[in-house]
């Protein structure tokens, strides 16, 4: 029983240390929105690389304090008309860029291009500035999200994937459905108006304006 005891505590301990690693301002996100729906690309294969990228230990979304906060904001403007807020990305670690950056120079490693720059020659990818040595998500404050119905969970047609690269990806292509700008134009409106500006050539990339870092790259696990 004593050895049982002991084990339970320091279990505890252990389990409060991990969770103490975060930095001070940064937030699980799920502590805040409990009922949002992640998913970590990088934390899995599905994805322009096609495998799990570096750092990327859970499929625990990690945001500042003040992004998740707005996001919930966000998240319970939705679920006024039945729908919901998907997260892709968001704090990533340096390490995770620097693994972009490796694969980026592999030309010859192209597994998932079909689905993710079918019209980009790899070699293009930085001078096209879809692979750079910095990312915003690496301050926190960046998230890649999508919309979902609230009822089966399934992402709003947004009129291109996630992380594809291309100009069908730009918020204002005019090369889709009425139905999928307007879908687009959901998704900049409730965003802008809660605090995040957009990226015009990712319709899922958003900031938090004032972002409390924004000048510091962070490199701890995502875990």
């Amino acid at each position: 029983m004593v050895k049982r005891f002991l084990f339970a505590i320091l279990f505890v301990i252990g389990t409060s240390m991990v969770f103490a690693q975060l930095p001070n301002g940064f937030v699980y996100a799920k502590d805040v929105i409990p009922d949002l729906d992640v998913e970590l690309r990088y934390y899995t294969s599905n994805n322009f690389v096609g495998k799990p990228i570096d750092g990327y230990k859970s499929n625990r979304l990690i945001l500042t304090r003040q992004t998740a906060v707005a996001l919930k904001s966000v998240q319970e403007e939705l679920q006024h008309i039945n729908l919901c807020i998907k997260v892709y990305d968001g704090y990533r670690p340096q390490r995770a860029v620097n693994h972009f950056i490796r694969w980026a120079k592999q030309w010859k490693d192209t597994i998932n291009k079909a689905d993710f720059y079918p019209k980009v020659k790899k070699k293009d990818l930085f001078k096209s500035g879809y692979i750079a040595s910095r990312s915003g998500h690496s301050r926190g404050s960046t998230v890649d999200l999508t919309i979902i119905d609230g009822n089966t969970g399934e992402p709003l047609d947004m009129g291109s994937p996630y992380d594809f690269f291309g100009r069908e990806s730009w918020v204002n292509y005019s090369g889709i459905t009425a139905k999928q700008k307007e879908n687009r134009q959901l998704l900049q409106t409730v965003m802008l108006k809660h605090g995040f500006r957009n990226y015009s050539k990712e319709w899922w990339h958003f900031t938090l304006r004032h972002e409390p870092f924004p000048k510091t790259y962070f490199d701890f696990i995502v875990k």
